[in-house]
């Protein structure tokens, strides 16, 4: 399975990005929107897919960079 990038809160840190079972963040941001942004430039980059989550973990968006497995037709 391909890994997935997720932009995930962090009680401490604000919002920070991680590779999917990673122990330790990527990087860490005070903004969702920094840490969004910055998730979709490695996510493109590596060609992973990326889970945005809401302040309670809960999954709010997802986008494929490269790999998805079910691409729309035509």
């Amino acid at each position: 399975m391909a890994k997935q990038h997720h932009v995930v809160p962090n009680k401490e840190k604000g919002w920070c990005v991680k590779i999917e079972h990673a122990k330790r963040a990527s990087a860490c941001f005070e903004k969702k929107s920094d840490a969004v942004a910055y998730a979709r430039e490695v996510s493109r980059k590596h060609n992973t897919e990326l889970y945005i989550h809401t302040k309670d973990g809960k999954i709010s968006s997802k986008d494929s960079h490269g790999n998805d497995p079910f691409p729309p037709r035509g």
